[in-house]
């Protein structure tokens, strides 16, 4: 691929999506560990209706998850856009890994109940490249119509 700001942007997209994708599955394995389902006919297959109940970890797999499903998107148009800016290719593949690792300590806070600030650190870093790629991208847009 000729543009190496979206080569590295698609690497790391699809770490995200793998990331999102793992959390699903820790959900449902805590889901199973717990025996809490949301659903009255999951909780039959699984021995009763007694396990059709919330549970604190589980819930706080669902709250990691949603976290990830309102800040990844954002980043997914914001990265695809900036990409095309003709960016510095390591620039751009410092924005990107920032976010990434920034997610990924996110959720690792989250699930293993690290202390605070840890996981309020972690989502500020994560935001940062997200800010300057919108700035640039808006920067951009602001000189080419003048």
């Amino acid at each position: 691929m000729e543009n190496e700001a979206f080569a590295s942007f698609l690497f790391f997209g699809t770490l995200l999506v793998l990331k999102m994708y793992a959390v699903a599955v820790i959900t449902g394995q805590v889901r199973l560990r717990k025996k809490a389902f949301a659903n009255p006919e999951d909780a039959l297959r699984h021995g009763g209706l007694q396990y059709h109940r919330e549970d604190p970890d589980v819930e706080r797999c669902l709250r990691a998850h949603r976290n990830d499903l309102e800040n990844i998107p954002p980043f997914l148009f914001l990265g695809a856009a900036y990409s095309f800016l003709g960016p510095d290719p390591s620039v751009a593949r410092l924005h990107f890994l920032a976010f990434f690792l920034g997610r990924l300590a996110h959720t690792v806070a989250y699930l293993l109940r690290l202390r605070a600030p840890l996981r309020s650190v972690a989502y500020v870093a994560a935001q940062a490249p997200c800010l300057s790629m919108a700035l640039q991208i808006l920067l951009a847009e602001f000189r080419r119509a003048l």
